[in-house]
């Protein structure tokens, strides 16, 4: 079975470098999103886990903390859902209770030898892992963090799962850093309508360069970046097989290939679709 470093390996690598550099620039409060809210959770319990290791985050370290964490155990790792996490006197059932936003307040008021992390999501009624939405994290208990959020007390990461990122209210938005984390199970590129972008790049045609990213940021804007981008890489390879004894075309379509993998990692960072579009865009067409 492929590790999360096999199949999101420019987002495992952000977090590891990120938190195991002398200066790490993770942020405090980080959103996931996308419609594998299960691999989010997965990669949240990594980040967990690179937190707390006492020997430098190796993916394979079998110390305490991470064997604890592997397990789903660490005292310092808390997930909270509507399910989770909760007083015994909480009666809330379809909702993060103003409740549960106290009883993390008073957690973190307390000291820890470890590095703390709350993850935020939803659980369906057979316990399946869902993401957060305005409805489940509602503005009385989200505001009720708002402030904790913004100034956390040191060694303390949020981490929120959620399918869409308008489903969390705007406020929490902006205290996030957010991570598209794409589906490896049943992503369907072939329904992403992106014929015409691929007719747009064979006609290299300079008259049609704000047409090729007009249309380019209108998909971003339908469809997960991933899945546009991926879509658009099958039509290149296409093109590249199609024309494979011609050396000079090859050539450009590899450049562009490794252009639209980068398009892809400036998605992952939460690049504007206007921004990812416009850079990819000028790297095609050869726009200083």
């Amino acid at each position: 079975m492929p590790s999360l470093y096999d199949e999101y390996p420019f987002l495992m690598k952000y977090f590891r470098s990120g938190i195991t550099e002398k200066s790490p620039n993770i942020s405090h409060c980080i959103l996931l999103y996308g419609s594998d809210v299960n691999a989010q959770y997965k990669i949240a319990l990594e980040i967990a886990r690179i937190l707390n290791c006492k020997e430098g985050g190796s993916p394979d370290c079998q110390c305490l903390n991470c064997k604890w964490i592997s397990e789903n155990k660490h005292p310092a790792v808390i997930t909270v859902s509507k399910d989770d996490f909760k007083s015994e006197d909480d009666t809330t059932k379809t909702a993060i209770s103003i409740k549960q936003a106290h009883k993390i307040r008073s957690m973190l008021m307390m000291s820890s030898d470890y590095h703390r992390v709350i993850i935020f999501c939803d659980k369906d009624e057979e316990g399946n892992m869902q993401g957060i939405n305005s409805k489940v994290f509602q503005d009385v208990a989200a505001n009720a963090l708002l402030k904790t959020f913004e100034e956390p007390p040191q060694n303390t990461t949020f981490i929120i799962l959620t399918k869409n990122k308008t489903d969390v209210i705007s406020t929490i938005i902006s205290r996030c850093q957010c991570f598209y984390v794409p589906t490896k199970n049943s992503e369907n590129i072939t329904s992403v309508p992106t014929d015409d972008l691929v007719r747009l790049y064979i006609s290299q045609d300079k008259n049609k360069i704000f047409d090729f990213q007009n249309k380019l940021t209108e998909l971003l804007k339908e469809y997960p970046a991933n899945t546009v981008l991926n879509s658009f890489e099958n039509g290149l390879y296409n093109i590249l097989k199609e024309n494979i004894n011609n050396k000079i075309l090859c050539s450009k379509i590899r450049e562009d290939l490794k252009s639209t993998e980068t398009a892809k990692n400036q998605s992952l960072l939460a690049m504007s679709d206007q921004v990812v579009a416009e850079n990819l865009t000028y790297k095609i067409f050869n726009i200083n």
